[in-house]
Order: structure tokens, then C-alpha cells, then sequence
């Protein structure tokens, strides 16, 4: 199994990366936590891997920090929640967030998130509140990226096409993402995919 992947960064996606390890391409899904806090295409990535088998394919699942995989690999043993969903679970919260709503029974924060009903989130409660206990106190791993610096206009309707799609791919409708988008890029400040996806993911998370 792959655990572990270090090499150069060679496509940056909000929901996938591909990195060159000896001149072999891997294709990691990777959640918004992950993307957040990735260097820039052409620069040394380390990864933390999830390796996912299957009858017809093997998958990868990549997170900066060792503590996001044990929460995902936590997240996916409960009934009924797959890899997919474990991905746009870390991608709607924070990793301290998720353990706060689970520890918290928090079922009105968790069922916000695309894919996720009551019955989902009262599983995700019972079957993981004493289980992520020990999460709650290990310390993050950094590995920090340098930010992008976007030129000006045109690269405003890239970052909304990107953050567009990187909703929809994680279960938001069209029409919400565009709204939360939209008001995002309305707010100004700075224009990159991470802010833009930050602060609509902090719209759409409003009840």
C-alpha cells in the first residue's frame, strides 16, 4: 500500500493533484483542507496517503498532515460513508471543526455539508465520539505553501470558474455555489481559488 508521497507537484486541481515521484505521475484526490495548504505547481509536495482498493481501480487519497488522514480514515469506517464522502466531509469543515460537531452532537453543523443527512450525521456521532478523542489534541503538520498572486481581471473569472467547480464536484447545486461565488468575489480582498473557496464555503455552511 502507499502511505507516503514526496515529489515534484506537477497539476494542482481544488479536488486533485498530480505529482511526479521518479518520473512516474501519481493522481491523488485530495480534499480542500489539503489544497489550501499546497506549494505552487513545480515546487517539492509531501504528501500523506489513503490508499483505497477496489475491484476495478486503486485510488489515492492525499492530506498535508498525518492527523487529516486518521480523521479521514476514522471518517470512512463509519456504515455507509465511503472515501467520497469522507472527502467532501473534510472539505466542508475544518478538521477541528468536524471533531467539535461530532464530540458536540452537532447535527444541524454536519448535516449543512453536501451528501450528508441526519441518519448520516447521527452515525458519524455515535460511532466516532469516542473515537476521535485523541485527535482533538495532536498537533497539526504545516507544510507551508507559497500563496498565489493572480494578475487581474481575466484571472478573476478563472478563480470563479475553478471555485464553481470544485462545489460542484463536492455536492453543492449550481445555482447556490454561484450565489456564495459570487457574493465572495463581491467582498474583495484577495482573488485565489483557496480565499474565494473559503470564504463561500463559510456562506454556504450558514444555515
Amino acid at each position: 500500500m502507499i502511505a507516503y508521497l514526496t515529489g515534484t507537484l506537477l497539476v494542482k486541481h481544488a479536488t486533485s493533484v498530480i505529482v511526479d515521484v521518479g518520473g512516474v505521475g501519481y493522481e491523488v484526490t485530495i480534499p480542500l483542507s489539503t489544497f489550501y495548504e499546497l506549494e505552487e505547481v513545480g515546487s517539492n509536495v509531501q504528501l500523506r496517503i489513503y490508499t483505497h482498493v477496489r475491484e476495478d481501480a486503486l485510488q489515492l487519497y492525499g492530506f498535508k498532515s498525518t492527523r487529516e488522514r486518521e480523521l479521514f480514515t476514522r471518517l470512512i469506517s463509519v456504515s455507509g460513508i465511503g472515501p467520497k464522502l469522507g472527502i467532501t466531509l473534510l472539505s466542508g469543515m475544518s478538521a477541528d471543526e468536524m471533531i467539535a460537531a461530532i464530540r458536540n452532537n452537532n447535527l444541524a453543523r454536519l448535516t449543512l455539508i453536501p451528501g450528508v443527512g441526519r441518519k448520516t450525521a447521527e452515525r458519524l456521532v455515535v460511532e466516532l465520539r469516542d473515537k476521535i478523542v485523541s485527535l482533538a489534541a495532536v498537533a497539526v503538520e504545516d507544510e507551508g505553501g507559497v500563496p498565489a498572486q493572480p494578475s487581474e481581471i481575466m484571472i478573476e473569472d478563472a478563480v470563479h470558474s475553478d471555485a464553481l467547480s470544485a462545489l460542484i464536484n463536492l455536492g453543492y447545486q449550481r445555482s447556490s455555489a454561484e450565489k456564495a461565488i459570487t457574493a465572495a468575489l463581491n467582498e474583495g480582498g484577495e482573488i485565489t481559488v483557496e480565499s474565494i473557496l473559503r470564504r463561500s464555503l463559510r456562506r454556504l455552511a450558514k444555515p
